[in-house]
């Protein structure tokens, strides 16, 4: 179940996405149907499985069809990868041991994410996708305030100034508190989020 904080976590994001985009104009290339981003596995933490499973309950009460499509597109994803799973391929809990976290590292990169409508190019649990997927394009900071990376469709050929003053402000400490409520600091991915 989402935490209440959730929604405000949310709002945050997408204003902060909007002021970004905002001030990056041509150099955010990010468009519907854009896809380099949803594909390669990636760590997401309780709360961001929480709004994905909100988001499926709330798919198949409005279009069990396309709900039923992502399910088996995890499924077959499930059934592909947990036997290289590095964490537990049942349950797809990301294992933390140094060599399972190296093995994380390279597990999966080039596969589309389960959410991804192969067809329409779009993502079929938008208004419930991770974190990750919501700050991906614009210039962000990882949450120990080190490196800045974006996407690297963008940007291409922008001064580091630029790049530095499109800087997208994600609250991490928002993020952290949240998932320290839930009580939960399992990691999973997307296809093990969406099936449960």
């Amino acid at each position: 179940m989402l935490p209440r904080g959730d929604a405000v976590l949310v709002q945050i994001v997408n204003a902060a996405l909007s002021d970004a985009a905002s001030r990056s104009g041509q150099w955010l290339v990010c468009r519907a149907g854009c896809t380099q981003c949803c594909h390669g596995a990636f760590a997401i933490n309780a709360l961001d499985a929480a709004r994905l499973q909100a988001a499926m309950a709330a798919l198949q009460l409005t279009n069990p069809e396309a709900a039923a499509a992502i399910e088996r597109r995890a499924r077959a994803w499930i059934a592909e990868h947990a036997a290289e799973f590095p964490g537990d391929g049942e349950t797809g809990v990301i294992g933390t041991s140094e060599a399972e976290q190296a093995a994380f590292d390279e597990f999966a990169n080039d596969e589309p994410c389960s959410a991804l409508d192969p067809l329409s190019g779009h993502c079929g649990v938008y208004a419930g996708r991770p974190i990750t997927c919501r700050v991906f394009g614009p210039p962000v900071r990882m949450d120990d305030g080190g490196a800045m990376g974006h996407c690297e469709l963008c940007f291409q050929g922008a001064p580091t100034a630029t790049v530095a003053e499109c800087e997208m402000q994600v609250p991490h400490e928002l993020e952290a508190q949240l998932v320290e409520e839930m009580a939960d600091e399992r990691e999973t991915v997307v296809a093990y989020a969406l099936v449960r």
